[in-house]
């Protein structure tokens, strides 16, 4: 039976594992197997709410071994950590809990096809003292760490009440794209909610500081200029202090240093600036692919990897071209798509049989600035070209794309059911999570 391993278990990966799963597992024509480092399954572009509190992970995890058994494939508990492609075979890592036991051996898995989805990580470019003292907001490990970090500076504030003269807790944020504009709204959507549970030195407007820090000209810079302009506008509404023009050099545990000589202090720093790929992605096997200087591995326009066309990589982890000679943007639409893509390709080229190449379709943009408001422009059949939308259609538009993720992953009577308990939910439970 055909063997396809698919290591990674973020949005792109756990789709194409359950397409497969249902068209291929299901009727014992491949078996699929998802590899994964962690248990349970976040969609990442939720992490800047579960950073700030507002978004419960327990409500809408999804357990990979409970998704594995419902959509007939395997999961495997474990990182990839070597390839050896004559032999056909991975190695994953041994997997250890929080006090150093075993959970897991080594193991090694063969396959037939090979697909690498393993996602990014934010990207310091070295910067002296940003791996020490800022939270890379990429895991939602890390999105943890910041909640508690919040939390905790904030009951620190209520039992040390400031005093003349002395310091605003002070929240810094590098990196002006979608998730550093999204966090910085939703963090004062949260000191907001604070203050009504008894957090009384914690006003958004008087005791708590909202920097946002960005080294290109304007932020969202991969945007339209126009949607950049709608966020900076609803930004500086919630009094969020933005430094556009401004490279940071240096990273403390007192705040950050600009190659302007601008000092910003700061009580918590967070870095959303920059992606890479793994690093151990350059260097996996005595003959590594091929990967660029941001260890991205080159695959062609079907998704092959340039030295070996049973490996196949897609996401924020593959640098794929398009006709016009650009790349695949890392986004999560273009892994959804190159996820699709592969569903519909695999099983054919299993068989030898030949395809078309990907192509991608840029559907625009959808920025979230919490309940404030949402900015996006749309790309499709409605335009020559793309129009702007913001505010509550922009929203529910942001909203709809979640709900596309949890239909490609559950069907529709399931996504039903979760949005129902969602709406439950609200009626009890806190507005923001406080622990």
């Amino acid at each position: 039976m055909h063997r396809i391993v698919i290591v990674g278990g973020g949005a792109g990966g756990l789709a194409l594992a359950t397409k497969l799963g249902r068209q291929l597992g299901k009727k014992a024509l491949a078996h699929i197997t998802l590899v994964d480092a962690a248990r349970t399954h976040i969609w990442k572009p939720l992490l800047h709410q579960l950073a700030a509190g507002s978004y419960d992970t327990h409500a809408e995890e999804i357990e990979y071994l409970a998704q594995a058994r419902a959509h007939h494939f395997k999961f495997r508990l474990g990182k990839m950590a070597s390839l050896d492609r004559s032999a056909k075979t991975i190695q994953l890592a041994s997997s250890h809990d929080q006090t150093g036991r075993e959970i897991t051996p080594v193991q090694t898995l063969g396959y037939d096809t090979l697909v690498i989805a393993v996602g990014s990580q934010t990207n310091d470019f070295g910067t002296p003292g940003a791996a020490e003292h800022a939270i890379k907001l990429d895991t939602p490990q890390a999105a943890r760490h910041l909640n508690d970090r919040l939390i905790n500076a904030c009951i620190r504030e209520q039992s040390v009440p400031r005093t003349a003269g002395s310091g605003l807790l002070t929240v810094a944020i590098v990196g002006g794209g979608a998730t550093g504009v999204e966090l910085a709204a939703e963090l004062h959507a949260a000191a907001r909610v604070l203050v009504s549970y008894g957090f009384d030195h914690i006003d958004p407007q008087k005791d708590m500081k909202i920097v946002l820090v960005e080294a290109a000209p304007r932020l969202l810079v991969q945007l339209p200029e126009r949607l950049s302009e709608s966020a900076l506008r609803e930004l500086r509404k919630l009094a969020v202090e933005v430094h556009t023009g401004e490279r940071v050099v240096e990273v403390s545990a007192a705040g950050l240093r600009m190659a302007s000589g601008l000092v910003i202090a700061s009580t918590i720093t967070v870095w959303a600036a920059g992606v890479k790929a793994a690093d151990f992605l350059s260097t996996l096997g005595d003959a590594p692919l091929e990967t660029n200087k941001l260890n991205q591995l080159m695959v062609n326009s079907h998704m092959q990897s340039t030295r070996d066309d049973s490996i196949y990589a897609f996401g924020d982890c593959a640098a794929c071209p398009q006709p016009d000679g650009t790349w695949v943007p890392p986004r999560a639409q273009a892994a959804y798509q190159q996820a699709m893509y592969l569903a519909r390709a695999l099983p054919p080229r299993a068989k030898g049989q030949a395809v078309a190449p990907f192509l991608y379709k840029d559907k625009g943009s959808l920025v979230s600035l919490s309940e404030y408001s949402s900015v996006g422009s749309l790309m499709g059949s409605l335009s020559k070209g793309s129009f702007f939308v913001e505010g509550q259609i922009a929203k529910v538009m942001y909203w709809a794309l979640h709900k596309q993720h949890q239909l490609a992953l559950g069907g529709f009577i399931k996504t039903v059911l979760i949005t129902l308990s969602e709406l439950i939910d609200r009626t009890h439970r806190p507005r923001i999570k406080l622990h």
